[in-house]
């Protein structure tokens, strides 16, 4: 009985060292970047990890105060306690100093944490597995570990320092890019995230996350972030086209939509909305053309087009309405 105690006494002991030596936190060996753009004021995380959906625990950020990337050991609450701590008044350099200085795990982690003013600070656990380190400057931060090399930070700052005639986005893209092209995590590829948000914190802030893209699962998730980061350029056009649509500004907003139909010329919707917008513009021989086609690519279009004009959203009359749905 006394070897008995003796033994799970000291076993005890040891799964508390344990704990308190390595964090059961979720993993998300990585590589990311945190960065601020100087002319517009917005501010980003991008990031690309072989983890199943890294989006949900490195990137947090918030309109008018910062971003946070969180990696390595992840300790979530970085993110939230972080962006809180840089609403305080604290500098992203005392923000880290007080997230570190009760986290038994802080020797696992990997941190960076850039303010509204282009402040950064970084920490790279001496934990962290090798290849592991961190590049940063005034707006960006740049962090990775379990890298198959040690060219991949330096790849990703002059990727970010190359591509500065770039918007925020496609420019975080270019480093996450230029990561992977150099090696990458040494396990491979799965999951990518991008998060913008406003310069400026609103009284709508449904709209101060500017961009949230996420791929979960993908066999090529940057390239995958990159192709959904071009359909969101498209459906930019599309949305400023209703803006005009709105107006009675019909040239400018078929300018808009030929622009994003340009860009995916395949897509249904697209084309759908165009033909739309030409009806109401009562241009119907080119709307109907238009419609007929979609319509031989998938029939349920003509269904929509037919209950368009009850809710006001195509003004014809029913014989123009047979035309375009015939």
């Amino acid at each position: 009985m006394k070897s008995f105690l003796l033994y799970f006494g000291l076993f005890s002991i040891f799964t508390t060292m344990a704990q308190s030596t390595k964090p059961n936190d979720p993993l998300a060996h990585t590589y990311s970047i945190v960065a601020r753009d100087a002319n517009t004021g917005e501010m980003a995380v991008a990031v690309q990890s072989h983890w199943f959906s890294v989006g949900t625990g490195v990137s947090w950020g918030e309109a008018g105060v910062g971003v946070v990337a969180t990696q390595s050991f992840t300790n979530r609450s970085f993110g939230i306690r972080g962006l809180d701590l840089l609403k305080q008044g604290k500098s992203p350099q005392q923000a880290m100093d007080i997230l570190l200085s009760d986290d038994e795990g802080r020797d696992f982690r990997q941190v960076a944490i850039l303010d509204s003013k282009g402040r950064v600070a970084t920490h790279t656990g001496k934990n962290c597995i090798v290849y592991a380190s961190h590049a940063n400057g005034e707006n960006f931060s740049i962090q990775a570990n379990m890298m198959l090399n040690d060219k991949v930070v330096p790849a990703m700052e002059k990727a970010w320092k190359t591509y500065n005639k770039l918007p925020l986005a496609e420019r975080m893209v270019q480093v996450l890019l230029a990561a992977q092209n150099s090696g990458g995590d040494i396990r491979g590829k799965q999951s990518a995230a991008l998060l913008i948000v406003a310069p400026e914190a609103t009284d709508e802030p449904w709209n101060d996350v500017l961009l949230d893209l996420r791929v979960d699962d993908n066999e090529n998730p940057v390239k995958e972030l990159d192709r959904l980061l071009n359909v969101f350029r498209a459906y930019e056009h599309m949305n400023q086209g209703d803006v005009y649509v709105e107006k009675n500004e019909m040239k400018k907003a078929m300018a808009q939509y030929n622009a994003a139909m340009k860009m995916f010329p395949e897509n249904l919707e697209m084309q759908f909305w165009t033909a739309i917008t030409l009806a109401n513009d009562k241009q119907f021989e080119r709307a109907a053309e238009m419609l007929g086609k979609i319509y031989e690519k998938d029939k349920n279009w003509r269904e929509l087009t037919r209950r368009l004009p009850k809710v006001g959203l195509l003004n014809v009359s029913e014989n123009e309405l047979l035309e375009l749905v015939k």
